[in-house]
């Protein structure tokens, strides 16, 4: 029969798609398309401009020196040129998908006239005959599709569906070559196992580029595309059977249209699968550096820069193709790795974590935890960013202990008091009153009722120099009344300090003894405002982000001067004394200019050290987050090594000196500067009684306690 007999009867099934038959068949039996055009009016089919948002591409981020060690993505693509994928698999797409793909137009007349036939035959869409055209055509409004109903849509057994189909194809043909077509249905076509493009699949399946497939794996991959779920080869034996199938289909079609020789398909027809199954590369979980990369992602997901909406910025991280360079520099990250590794294990009830951060940029270096990132409970993995604050997918944080004495000393210091300036601290400290303190919204919170006890140093007259070695509680609670605890806040939050939870700081008498639950990253870049001479930056984890256009926008530190110079050095120079006379006398410096304060929390909740040279900064925490309060650092064996009792300067300082050493070989020791001898040494009114002369007056003298 012939073919303008068959179609004048499909026609008369009537409606559209009769005559959509019958004006498709007219180039056929009627020359020079005259037909084809007429009746193509008829029906409104016209080259319509297919709308084509880019195909999700994965996001990959990058270290300081350019390596990547995380991926973002919604569908694992990697688009590649034309030139980039391997002839074979060109051949072999084109002959079992669409073997006249260069030869005929938008429409392959041939395949669309025998799907519509056996469609009309069985009154329901059930044979596709589309072109490549067409399927690329499908696939982008598919991958258009926002909502599950365009998803549907996009994907609809309906003739109407199939006519915007063929509009948006013959834009499409009219718009590119057939090289290009080719190269863009190949780069977002899905081939299953979660592999979308032909270079994820090549990698996927095979473990090699797509430049470098062979005719068995090109094969393969172009028998996938029909139906990637059924032939998927992740799913098990039966899948694969089924693959392996449709790899042998694919080589006889290539033989047949003479593509290959007999003997090439019958070589290649012997070879095994060879299905490599190898791994995708995930997001933070199979990072090397799983609680900076959730830093990094948190940081996409909340910041407005990125996206006016959560869900633009998570939908630009999952499927914009970006390339992200951070700041975490790998010798770093791996020094800090060692040292929490050599004193805590992971199997370990508490956990420790710490952050490095780089004054006068804020840029975070490294984020390291005892604990590996994951839900496994019989690997005593964690499942969240214990380095970092709730905002950037951490948890409640510790409380800070003694490392809030820091700005106590500022806040004195910003008052004009001298490092020999001092205080008679006792071996108790009760509030003489209700108004004894008040918080920044004026309200008197004194506790009359609670006595303060030393957990480190002796009683005594201490001066800001000697209160602060020996990190005595009463001291700076006195410390605290002459200077005012809203000026203590005030200080505090104009170095960044603020809450793990997101809440707001609890404004207690007790704040310069660290009752407010912090995050690593919080702490250390605190602590680099002080060794950035009061510059304070913002932690920054990016530092550039460049599009799948190449287009690369840079982001810059944002800092802020929140001291005077003067006051940071004098700061320094009393905090250095902690490694030689105070609190980390029996670790000992690091060899060259440092400074820090231990941590050490009520009852030994928690354990802490910040510290920082000219060039970088660091905090430890140490606790347990079953509960730091019920799950105390006391009979407590860690590392495999027993502990009566866990302070700042027995697990925290350690590995924070261990830290330090590693990360800064190879780099120049530089020098604080020097402390305002005018302004900041000696004492004026609060220097230390040393004995009464009997005359009622009381002579004084600088100098240490």
């Amino acid at each position: 029969m012939r073919w303008g007999t068959k179609v004048a009867r499909l026609a008369v099934a009537g409606g559209a798609a009769g005559v959509l038959v019958a004006g498709i068949a007219l180039p056929v039996v009627g020359g020079a398309g005259l037909g084809f055009r007429t009746v193509a009016n008829e029906v409104d089919i016209k080259p319509v401009d297919l709308v084509e948002p880019p195909p999700a591409e994965i996001t990959i981020v990058r270290d300081a020196k350019g390596k990547a060690f995380a991926r973002f993505y919604d569908e694992y693509r990697q688009a590649v040129a034309f030139e980039e994928i391997a002839d074979v698999m060109k051949t072999a797409i084109v002959a079992i998908e669409d073997y006249r793909f260069y030869e005929h137009g938008a429409i392959d007349l041939e395949g669309t006239l025998r799907a519509l036939a056996t469609n009309l035959r069985s009154g329901q869409v059930s044979q596709g005959g589309s072109s490549i055209t067409q399927q690329y055509v499908k696939q982008v409004l598919l991958n258009s599709a926002d909502t599950d109903a365009g998803r549907a849509a996009a994907l609809e057994a309906s003739y109407a569906r199939k006519l915007n189909e063929l509009r948006y194809a013959m834009g499409v043909e009219e718009k590119y070559t057939k090289d290009q077509i080719l190269e863009k249905y190949l780069n977002i076509a899905y081939f299953g196992a979660g592999a979308y493009g032909v270079e994820a699949a090549a990698k996927r399946f095979f473990g090699v580029k797509a430049a470098r497939l062979t005719l068995a794996q090109a094969a393969t991959l172009a028998g996938a595309v029909q139906d990637p779920n059924a032939t998927d080869p992740n799913l098990g034996r039966k899948h694969r059977e089924r693959l392996l199938h449709r790899r042998d289909v694919v080589l006889n079609r290539m033989a047949e249209l003479g593509k290959i020789t007999p003997a090439a398909a019958a070589k290649a027809k012997a070879a095994k699968l060879g299905y490599k199954g190898t791994k995708l590369p995930g997001g933070c979980e199979s990072s090397k550096y799983p609680y900076f990369c959730l830093y990094v992602r948190q940081e996409i997901l909340s910041n407005p820069d990125f996206g006016p909406t959560a869900d633009a910025r998570l939908k630009l991280l999952n499927r914009g193709g970006l390339t992200i360079t951070t700041t975490i520099d790998p010798a770093m990250q791996a020094a800090a790795d060692r040292a929490i590794k050599r004193y805590v294990h992971a199997s370990d009830a508490p956990v420790a974590a710490e952050a490095l951060v780089e004054p006068g940029t804020g840029a975070v270096k490294a984020m390291a935890a005892s604990r590996s990132y994951g839900r496994s409970k019989a690997r005593n993995e964690i499942s969240y960013n214990v380095v970092a604050d709730a905002a950037h997918g951490g948890g409640v944080g510790f409380q800070a202990g003694s490392t809030f004495k820091t700005f106590t000393l500022i806040t004195a210091l910003k008052q004009g008091m001298k490092v020999d300036d001092g205080l008679t601290a006792g071996a108790g400290y009760r509030a003489p009153g209700y108004a004894t303190f008040k918080n920044c919204a004026g309200e008197s919170i004194g506790d009359p009722t609670h006595t303060v006890t030393n957990d480190e140093g002796s009683p005594g007259f201490k001066t800001l120099r000697t209160g602060t070695w020996g990190s005595v509680n009463t001291f700076f609670m006195e410390l605290e009344q002459r200077v005012g605890l809203c000026e203590t806040v005030t200080t505090a939050k104009s170095l960044g300090i603020r809450r793990a939870d997101g809440r707001a700081l609890q404004e207690y008498e007790t704040f310069t003894l660290g009752i407010n639950e912090m995050d690593p990253v919080t702490v250390a870049t605190a602590y680099a405002a002080v060794a950035a001479r009061g510059t304070y930056c913002a932690p920054m984890a990016i530092t550039r982000i460049t599009d799948r256009d190449g287009e690369a926008t840079a982001y810059r530190p944002k800092c802020r001067r929140v001291l005077d110079p003067a006051t940071a050095d004098a700061t320094a120079d009393v905090l250095s004394g902690v490694f030689t006379k105070g609190t980390m006398r029996h670790v000992g410096g690091i060899g060259r200019d440092a400074a820090g304060k231990t941590g050490t929390t009520d009852d030994y909740a928690a354990a802490w050290f910040a510290g920082f040279t000219p060039d970088l900064a660091a905090a430890v925490s140490l606790g347990d987050p079953r509960g730091s309060q019920r799950h105390k650092l006391t009979g407590v064996t860690i590392g495999g090594r027993y502990y009566g009792a866990v302070a700042g300067g027995t697990l925290p300082g350690p590995i924070w000196k261990d830290t330090m050493v590693g990360a800064l070989a190879g780099v120049p020791p530089t020098s604080f500067t020097s402390i305002d001898q005018a302004r900041f040494e000696g004492c004026s009114e609060g220097c230390r009684p040393t004995a009464d002369d009997g005359d009622g007056d009381v002579t004084v003298e600088p100098g240490d306690d």
